[in-house]
C-alpha cells in the first residue's frame, strides 16, 4: 500500500517570499508535515481510516466539491491550528450554511502560495432542521449547497469561491479516487519589473528563456523514471519511480494583455470589410488578417507597460513527489536561460540525487488546474 506525502508549509506566513529568488529546498520535521503542494502515491488499495467509512444514515450526503483560490492568502490547503487554511476557511462556510462543524477532505494538499484552478475536495452533510433541532430533513441539491456556501465564503476575503458541487456516493473519496492531476507553472521573463497585477501569480524570471531548449528538455524527463532527483529531501514516498504523462512548455498570451493598436486595426477592418470577406475563404481572410499584423508596428507611447513573454509549464501525471513539479520547473528555467543544457537534464535526472538538481521554482508559479476522476459506478 503507498501513502501519499503531504508539503510542510515553510513559512508560516503565506506570501512572504520573493517570488524573483528560487528557493532552496529546506529540510523540515516530516511529523510536522500537514499540506503539500503536489500530490504524491495516492493508490491506496485498503480502507482509508475515518476517511472512508460507508456511512449508513441515508440522510448524510456526500457532496463533491470543486474549489479555486488564491493560494498566496493561506498557508497551505490543509487545517493547520494558528493558520489561515483552505480547508479551515470552507469548513467554516459550511458551518454557518449547516450550523454545525464539518470534516473537509482535499484530492491535492496544496502548499502555501500555490494557486488551485480546481481542487477538488469532499464532505458529508447531514442536513437537520433549524426550526425543529434534531429533525434531518433530505440532503440539499448541489446548485444550492454551492449558493450558500459562496455567499458566506464572499462575505470573509472573497480569495476563495466553489466552482462546482456533486453529489456522490459515501464511499467515494476525492484524494484516493483522483487518476490524474494536472498542475501549470506560469513564468513571466523580461527586464521590466513585475506588474502589480501579477504579483504572487508567476516567477518573474529577468532573462529571456529560449522556449525551443525548454521544450526538448520536456522530452528527456516525460515518460516513466526514477524522480529521485526531483523530490525534497523530506519526501516520504515510498518509491521515487513515477510516471510523467506530460510536460511541456507553451507561450501563451498574458491574460492581463490588452488590444494593441495592431489588435485593434486588425479588428475594425474585419468588422468594416465583414461584407467582403463573407465572399472570401476562410484561408483569404486569415491571409490579410495576418498581413495586418505584420504591417502594422506597435507604436511606443509613454505610459504605457512592456508586455512580459509568458510561458506555462503544464505537468500531468496520476501523482506527483513532494515538490517534484517545482523542483522540475527549475531544471527547464536554467535550461530556458542557458545555465543547462539538454545534456545536463539527462545528468541531473541520472544522478538520483536532489542535490544535482537546479533550486526549486517558488509556489507563487504553480497552480493546480484539474483534477480527474472516473464517474462513481452508482451514478
Amino acid at each position: 500500500m503507498s501513502a501519499d506525502q503531504s508539503e510542510q508549509s515553510l513559512n508560516r506566513r503565506p506570501g512572504n517570499h520573493s517570488p524573483e529568488r528560487p528557493q532552496k529546498i529546506a529540510r523540515v520535521n516530516p511529523i510536522e508535515e500537514s499540506g503539500c503542494e503536489e500530490e504524491e502515491e495516492n493508490q491506496q488499495k485498503g480502507p482509508i481510516v475515518s476517511e472512508t467509512k460507508m456511512n449508513p444514515n441515508p440522510r448524510i450526503q456526500r457532496y463533491l466539491i470543486a474549489i479555486e483560490y488564491i493560494g498566496t492568502r493561506f498557508a497551505g490547503a490543509q487545517q493547520q491550528s494558528n493558520c489561515r487554511t483552505v480547508v479551515g476557511v470552507l469548513e467554516e462556510a459550511f458551518h454557518k450554511f449547516i450550523g454545525q462543524p464539518v470534516s473537509i477532505f482535499c484530492s491535492s494538499r496544496t502548499d502555501a502560495g500555490v494557486h488551485a484552478l480546481s481542487n477538488v475536495c469532499h464532505v458529508d452533510v447531514e442536513r437537520i432542521s433549524k426550526r425543529k433541532p434534531g429533525e434531518t430533513l433530505p440532503p440539499h441539491e448541489p446548485a444550492v449547497v454551492k449558493k450558500a456556501v459562496n455567499h458566506f465564503l464572499q462575505k470573509n476575503e472573497g480569495d476563495i469561491m466553489v466552482i462546482d458541487v456533486q453529489s456522490v456516493p459515501s464511499d467515494f473519496h476525492s484524494r484516493y479516487k483522483a487518476q490524474e492531476r494536472m498542475y501549470f507553472y506560469r513564468l513571466l521573463s523580461g527586464p521590466e519589473p513585475l506588474s502589480t497585477f501579477e504579483k504572487d501569480r508567476a516567477w518573474h524570471v529577468a532573462e529571456e528563456l529560449d522556449l525551443l531548449s525548454m521544450q526538448k528538455a520536456c522530452q528527456v524527463l516525460v515518460g516513466r523514471h526514477d524522480f529521485s532527483s526531483f523530490r525534497a529531501a523530506a519526501c516520504q514516498a515510498k518509491s521515487p519511480i513515477r510516471s510523467l504523462d506530460e510536460l511541456n512548455v507553451t507561450e501563451v498570451v498574458s491574460p492581463l494583455s490588452f488590444p494593441s493598436i495592431k489588435e485593434r486595426e486588425q479588428s475594425n477592418y474585419l468588422v468594416e470589410d465583414s461584407f467582403a470577406t463573407s465572399l472570401k475563404s476562410e484561408s483569404e481572410v486569415s491571409h490579410v488578417s495576418s498581413m495586418i499584423t505584420s504591417q502594422v508596428e506597435p507604436i511606443p507611447t509613454f505610459g504605457m507597460r512592456k508586455q512580459h513573454r509568458c510561458f506555462v509549464v503544464t505537468a500531468r501525471a496520476r501523482s506527483f513527489l513532494y515538490h517534484q513539479v517545482r523542483l522540475l520547473v527549475g531544471v527547464l528555467k536554467s535550461v530556458g536561460t542557458g545555465n543547462l543544457t539538454v545534456d545536463d537534464v539527462e545528468r541531473i535526472l541520472k544522478a538520483k540525487t536532489v542535490a544535482a538538481a537546479s533550486p526549486m521554482a517558488p509556489a507563487c508559479g504553480l497552480y493546480l488546474g484539474h483534477v480527474k476522476f472516473d464517474p462513481p459506478s452508482d451514478m
